[in-house]
C-alpha cells in the first residue's frame, strides 16, 4: 500500500465519520426541540394551576395591575434577551432563562382558570395539542418551500397586535372575535413555518454540542410560543366561562 492509497482510506474514513456524526446529530437535537418544548409546557401549566389555587398569590397579583404589568414586561425582556444573546449566553444560562420564561408565563396565565372552566381548558388543550402536531407534522415532512408564509405571517401577527391593543380601548366583542379567529389562522401556519425552519436550521448539524443545543432551545422556544398562542386564541373561542 503507497502513501497516496492510505491517505485516501483515511480521508475516506473521516468522511465516513463525519456523515455518520451528522446522521445521529440531527434526530438527537429535533428530540431535544420537542422535549424541552413540552417540558416548557408542562412547567408553565402546573404553574397557572398552583397560582390559580393559591389564593393569596392570586389576591395579590389581581389587586395589583402594576405587578401584572411588571411581570409581563419582564417576559417581554426576557424573551429578546434570550433571542439576541443566545450565542453569547452558555447553554446552561440560556436554558435557565427559558424555564423562567415559562414560570413567569405560567404565573400570568392562571387568570384563565378564574375565566374558564376546568373542563373547557382541558377540551381546548387537547384540540390544541392535535392542531399543533398536525401541522407541526406537515411543515416537517412537506416538500414545498414555506419560506414565503414567513412575511406574510409575520404582517399578519403586526395586525393582530395593533387590532387587540385598540381593543383594550373600544372594549368590542366582535373584534375579539375577529382577532381571535385571525390568531388561529396565524398561529396554526406559524406552527408549519416554524417547524419547517428549525428543521433546516439543525438537518446539516455535525454533531450535538453547545452550539446545536442552543439552536434546538431556540426552536423549541418557538414552537412553545406557537402552542401557547393558539391555545390562548382557540380558548377565547371555544372556551366556557364560569
Amino acid at each position: 500500500m503507497d502513501l497516496q492509497q492510505f491517505q485516501n482510506q483515511v480521508v475516506n474514513g473521516e468522511v465516513a465519520e463525519s456523515r455518520w456524526d451528522r446522521s445521529l446529530a440531527f434526530p438527537v437535537l429535533m428530540r431535544k426541540v420537542y422535549t424541552w418544548m413540552a417540558l416548557a409546557l408542562a412547567i408553565t401549566g402546573f404553574t397557572s394551576w398552583f397560582v390559580a389555587n393559591s389564593p393569596g398569590i392570586i389576591s395579590t397579583l389581581f389587586t395589583s395591575s402594576g405587578l401584572i404589568i411588571g411581570l409581563c414586561i419582564a417576559e417581554l425582556v426576557l424573551v429578546i434577551a434570550l433571542s439576541a444573546a443566545i450565542n453569547k449566553l452558555s447553554l446552561t444560562t440560556a436554558t435557565l432563562m427559558f424555564v423562567l420564561y415559562s414560570v413567569l408565563n405560567g404565573v400570568t396565565l392562571a387568570s384563565i382558570f378564574l375565566i374558564y372552566t376546568a373542563e373547557s381548558i382541558t377540551k381546548v388543550f387537547f384540540i390544541t395539542a392535535g392542531t399543533f402536531a398536525a401541522m407541526a407534522a406537515y411543515g416537517y415532512f412537506t416538500k414545498k418551500d414555506l419560506t414565503s408564509w414567513g412575511k406574510i405571517l409575520f404582517m399578519a401577527l403586526i395586525g393582530i397586535i395593533i387590532a387587540s391593543v385598540v381593543n383594550i380601548f373600544m372594549h368590542s366583542s366582535m373584534l375579539s372575535l375577529i382577532v381571535s379567529y385571525a390568531g388561529v389562522i396565524v398561529f396554526v401556519g406559524l406552527t408549519a413555518y416554524d417547524a419547517q425552519k428549525i428543521k433546516q436550521m439543525l438537518i446539516d448539524a455535525d454533531s450535538v454540542n453547545d452550539s446545536t443545543q442552543k439552536i434546538a432551545l431556540m426552536g423549541s422556544l418557538m414552537l412553545y410560543l406557537d402552542f401557547i398562542n393558539l391555545f390562548l386564541h382557540l380558548l377565547r373561542i371555544l372556551g366556557d366561562r364560569r
